[in-house]
């Protein structure tokens, strides 16, 4: 992604004039843009207020510095660093990125122990479930039992009354609830 001067041609003479337009960084510099302009790809005139937050924090001669320093390839990500560090300072002159950079490891913490303790959970339940499950002392025909127990198996059926003829109460379905 390069910008260079932005060229606009004028048609309204017979012979048409071209008018270049110097990078943001120039701009707001109010001198001359060149060709050889270390800022030009990095501050295209149409994101003036990019260039200003950097200028801002670093100054321009700082930022240029810089620039002149790195290689080609890492220039870029030096620009979108510092403009980003010139945001942050502008949102926060006391801590700048380190404020947020601290705010999203705490974040990063946070999350990861409600993360650890979600796994305890499901671990503790999972192994509830094998105990219930895989007790020695628990075996299915007790399951059987209990469940006839808690859920009885219809202790009268509506053919016949509750009651005997002689008044005695029916207790055969509930015998197993006394023995």
């Amino acid at each position: 992604m390069e910008y260079r001067k932005t060229t606009v041609a004028i048609t309204s003479s017979p012979r048409p004039e071209v008018v270049v337009s110097p990078c943001a960084a120039c701009k707001i510099l109010r001198r001359k843009c060149d060709e050889n302009c270390v800022l030009a790809p990095y501050f295209p005139p149409s994101e003036p207020m990019k260039f200003a937050m950097a200028h801002r924090v670093f100054g321009a001669s700082n930022i240029i510095k810089l620039l002149q320093r790195l290689p080609e390839n890492q220039r870029e990500d030096a620009v979108n660093s510092m403009v980003y560090e010139a945001s942050a300072r502008t949102r926060d002159p006391v801590y700048g990125c380190a404020g947020t950079i601290c705010q999203l490891q705490n974040q990063v913490i946070e999350l990861q122990t409600e993360l650890a303790k979600a796994h305890a959970q499901i671990l503790n339940m999972n192994m509830k479930s094998r105990e219930i499950t895989n007790s020695e002392d628990f075996i299915p025909e007790q399951m059987l039992q209990y469940q006839e127990i808690l859920i009885p198996q219809h202790p009268y059926d509506n053919s016949s009354s509750f009651f005997s003829d002689d008044n005695e109460v029916r207790v055969a379905n509930w015998e197993h609830l006394w023995s």
